[in-house]
């Protein structure tokens, strides 16, 4: 129903404000009081770096330019993005507009969960409506389509910032998003992206840690599984799982280097009766190069009660029954 609601929304025609008359630098050129889909303001922004795309958006997402902004903010709060402040929708230079590489790609990575933005700046070339009059828009991404497994982003320009390219680029299990900034002209930034994105995939692999971190508490429990002291229960043997679900198995690691893969399991083997369902007993944790990459949370299944008197009288009777069949040895 979601998707639903977002689909129509974008699909929603809007008349454009006066605040376009105050842009600069690239637009595709709407006029005050023409109509347009909110659709089509995207593929503007996404496609040709639209400024005006960018403020008719804002306006009408927010109401103005600083309320977007702000809304623009709280989501690089939501994200941690620590060394990022947004004060327009188009980043132009602004002495309090700022980010870094790295953000970008943390928040590039974001932007590529939603369906829309991921289609968009995918799309090669598309014909918008303004009016009712078409405009054909073509991609400034210059290594969409001309460079294996790409997929995204976005350029970027500005005097202070030089040519800037957000690339995401797929090929087999290995996802990449490549952040060049300040290139002097539009073939560096190319030049550049292509040789960091080339570099990327020679040198690195994704792997699947999953099997790995299955056997290995395997093992751990059949060592240690029957080694759990439950003080004054009525039973010592757990069946223990691991609680993986909505775990991230795959990660990129250098070429040749799966054997810096450890896993450490640590478990508390001495526990007081009555122990739950899903009681967490302990953790296993995945490291490379001694840097964690997964943790999870080892949990029992069933419940383990506390021993009663009944439970108490069985134990005096069998140890019983064991002392004297160590007595009287049947011939």
């Amino acid at each position: 129903k979601q998707k639903e609601t977002a689909q129509k929304e974008i699909e929603t025609t809007v008349e454009v404000g006066d605040e376009v008359l105050k842009m600069y630098g690239t637009n595709i050129y709407i006029e005050v009081g023409e109509k347009i889909t909110i659709k089509d303001l995207l593929y503007g922004l996404l496609l040709r770096s639209g400024n005006d795309c960018a403020v008719a958006l804002a306006e009408y997402v927010a109401g103005s330019v600083p309320e977007f902004s702000n809304l623009m903010n709280q989501n690089a709060q939501m994200l941690d993005l620590n060394n990022t402040h947004f004060v327009t929708p188009h980043g132009l230079d602004e002495e309090e507009h700022y980010t870094t590489a790295y953000e970008l790609a943390i928040l590039a990575d974001y932007a590529l969960n939603n369906e829309v933005f991921a289609q968009i700046v995918n799309t090669k070339s598309y014909t918008i409506n303004i009016n009712k009059n078409s405009k054909t828009l073509n991609n400034t991404n210059e290594l969409l389509g001309n460079l294996n497994g790409v997929y995204g982003v976005k350029t970027g320009f500005t005097n202070g910032a030089g040519r800037c390219l957000v690339t995401s680029i797929k090929r087999g299990n290995l996802d990449v998003i490549c952040v060049v900034l300040g290139a002097d002209t539009k073939k560096d930034r190319t030049r550049d992206s292509a040789k960091l994105i080339e570099y990327t995939f020679n040198k690195y692999e994704e792997i699947d840690i999953k099997e790995k971190i299955k056997e290995s508490f395997e093992k751990w429990n059949e060592i240690n599984g029957n080694r759990i002291n439950i003080e004054k229960g009525e039973s010592s043997k757990l069946e223990l799982t691991l609680n993986d679900k909505d775990k991230i198995f795959t990660y990129p690691i250098e070429k040749g280097t799966e054997d810096n893969i450890n896993i450490e399991i640590n478990a508390n083997l001495n526990l007081k009766a009555p122990v739950l369902e899903n009681t967490n007993i302990g953790k296993i944790k995945a490291y490379y190069n001694a840097k964690e990459l997964l943790e999870i949370d080892i949990l029992n299944i069933n419940k383990i009660n506390k021993k009663r008197i009944k439970n108490y009288m069985s134990d005096i009777f069998k140890n019983y029954d064991n002392y004297l069949e160590g007595i009287f040895e049947p011939y």
